[in-house]
């Protein structure tokens, strides 16, 4: 007969692609979503969950490559005759991304909802991509949007890249500079250079950062359009002005089109509100083209100052059509931020940290096992005042005790008995000042209260 309780010795294999953080890596992690969370209730978003799984059919939208990049779910003892054996009807996937569940969630609730309605989401989302160096199967997302019935208001174009420049404000972390398009400026400039297929343009054009301008001309020449065209859309895409004057220089190209001057005076909006808000956290980038089959309006991309062959960490856009019930259509506009992706660059290159892996800021020394109970009380004391703490787990050496703390970055250790009288002691283990103390007085200092997240070196 097996005994079940003897461990059998197993072999882990690492799945790429899935990130597991450190202690240390978490309280980093977990420092950033709160200061996203936070920053994004100051500005008036509440906070929603929606659930990890959809219809296939829901979430392959419009096709494309989308099936390539879903995790499909089914019990493993599937029911005969069961959904898995009747094709995709009925068949659930793992959201890629959080706007198809929010949609879906817009059009379920719209009779409760309050219109233009704001939304706030952190969670995980899942991606069939190849692992690689800043991509990942499993990441979190953190998305704002705000959707309206029917129509949606113009400022609020300008209102979603300023509440992510706040955001990375307070982010120990290098500048991050916010690239603001329209995508009604390169479709009607387009169409004012007589270039019908728009999107496949777009998508030539966004090629540029990766093979350069010489063969981005010549593949649209291939495309059918003329050199005189190529060299047009060229001149637009390297357009990128920290203020309006990018509308001076769309109109020194001399294409006029009624889409045109839409995507320019709307552009000029977010540019001007983002100058006024946000010196220097935004940059009109004529070459900016995401979501070609999505967006609508206005579009976001964000780098890393120094950092910008890892690309964008934070996107989004206007999108006309979000949802739509059959009598009504949801128009919004949100944003992003791509949080696992941030984290492996900042982590993997040593450009943020924490000041400890604990979140204890006190550790009670423990004289002896008959003295427990002691040391515990005073552990109570302390934690019923705010202090985090935790009691050794052994009755070593007092030196032992100390270097237990300092491995795990504990600032402070707590001598119950050590002072005169029998009180007790507290001593900072990384000045060696040790000081009379008690549990129902003593203050820990502010910045010692929860381990910090710091910028490094690198």
């Amino acid at each position: 007969m097996t005994d079940r309780t003897t461990p059998r010795p197993t072999k882990v294999t690492p799945l790429s692609g899935f990130p597991e953080y450190l202690p240390e890596q978490r309280v980093v992690e977990q420092h950033f979503i709160d200061v996203i969370r936070s920053t994004f209730e100051l500005h008036g978003f509440p906070s929603i969950e929606t659930r990890a799984v959809e219809p296939v059919e829901r979430l392959l939208g419009k096709g494309g490559d989308a099936d390539k990049e879903i995790y499909g779910i089914h019990r493993l003892a599937e029911d005969e005759g069961g959904p898995a054996a009747g094709g995709r009807e009925g068949e659930l996937g793992l959201h890629f991304d959080l706007t198809v569940p929010f949609a879906r969630y817009v059009v379920e609730n719209a009779g409760k909802l309050n219109f233009p309605f704001r939304r706030h989401q952190i969670q995980k989302v899942w991606r069939g991509e190849r692992p690689q160096e800043g991509r990942y199967r499993e990441f979190t997302q953190c998305d704002i949007d705000v959707v309206d019935a029917g129509e949606l208001a113009p400022h609020f174009e300008a209102e979603m890249p300023l509440v992510m420049a706040e955001i990375f404000a307070k982010l120990p972390i290098p500048q991050m500079v916010i690239q603001v398009n329209n995508r009604k400026i390169p479709e009607g400039f387009y169409r004012g250079l007589g270039i019908e297929d728009v999107a496949g343009t777009l998508r030539i054009v966004d090629k540029l950062d990766k093979i350069g301008p010489d063969k981005v001309a010549a593949l649209l020449v291939e495309a059918g359009r003329t050199p005189e065209q190529a060299r047009a859309c060229l001149a637009l895409a390297e357009i990128r002005t920290e203020d309006t004057s990018f509308v001076e220089r769309v109109r020194e190209l001399g294409v006029e089109h009624p889409v045109l001057d839409e995507g320019l005076a709307a552009l000029a909006a977010v540019i001007e509100t983002g100058a006024a808000a946000a010196p220097g956290a935004m940059v009109a980038d004529l070459r900016i083209a995401r979501g070609l089959d999505y967006y609508t309006g206005t579009v976001y991309e964000t780098q890393l100052v120094g950092y910008e062959s890892w690309g964008s960490f934070c996107s989004g856009g206007r999108y006309d059509e979000l949802a739509s019930d059959g009598r009504t259509t949801y128009p919004g506009v949100g944003i992003s931020i791509g949080l696992s992706r941030l984290l492996g660059l900042l982590l993997g290159k040593g450009l943020v940290g924490a000041s400890r892996k604990s979140p204890s800021a006190v550790l009670v020394a423990v004289t002896d096992e008959g003295s427990r109970p002691r040391s515990v009380a005073v552990a109570t004391a302390l934690r019923a005042r705010g202090i985090p703490c935790e009691v050794a787990p052994a009755a070593a050496k007092f030196g032992k005790q100390i270097r237990f703390a300092e491995r795990r970055g504990i600032p402070f250790v707590w001598f119950p008995g050590a002072g005169e009288d029998d009180g007790d002691q507290v001593k900072d283990i990384r000045s060696g000042e040790q000081v009379d103390a008690q549990a129902s007085a003593w203050e820990c200092p502010e910045e010692d209260l929860r381990p910090q997240v710091i910028a490094l070196e690198g």
